[in-house]
């Protein structure tokens, strides 16, 4: 497992470089399972041209440590590791990655999937969209909330 599990950064990030540096040399790793979101054109029925996220620094960071410790505890995986990127975001730039390995496929699309779904609603970030008709904060969306509550967790409450 990569000393950090979890990197709160500005600057871009590579996908081949981060899965290989979290597979390392553990050759129990016989599912890798990634997810990379992206700046999209087009939110809430408007254009958007930009984006900038906002955290608070520490709090993230652990906040997110938590929901990895949760992954563990939840599924069976031998790593896992998010990026997010903060400040200003241009169309088609990569904002988050989530990576998990397990040893079964099954493990890593399910823990992947929780990871995200909890980093949509529990993780301390701000977006602001730049529009036609200007910036905007972005909101908490109900479809992430039912998205996060499958897993059996309230949006409200961090586990």
């Amino acid at each position: 497992m990569p000393a950090a599990r979890v990197s709160i950064q500005t600057q871009d990030f590579d996908l081949a470089a981060e899965i290989a540096a979290l597979r390392g040399q553990d050759a129990g790793v016989g599912a890798v399972c990634s997810f990379i979101g992206t700046v999209r054109d087009r939110n809430d029925g408007s254009a958007v041209s930009a984006m900038e996220l906002e955290h608070y620094p520490g709090m993230t960071e652990k906040a997110i440590e938590q929901m990895i410790d949760e992954a563990f505890r939840r599924f069976d995986i031998r790593g896992a590791r998010v990026i997010h990127r903060v400040g200003p975001l241009q169309l088609q730039d990569q904002i988050v990655l989530v990576v998990v390995t397990s040893a079964h496929r099954g493990q890593s699309f399910q823990a992947c999937e929780f990871l995200m779904d909890y980093l949509k609603t529990q993780a301390p970030f701000w977006k602001k969209e730049s529009t036609p008709e200007g910036e905007r904060w972005v909101d908490a969306r109900v479809a992430d909330d039912a998205a996060l509550a499958r897993w059996g967790v309230d949006a409200g409450k961090n586990t």
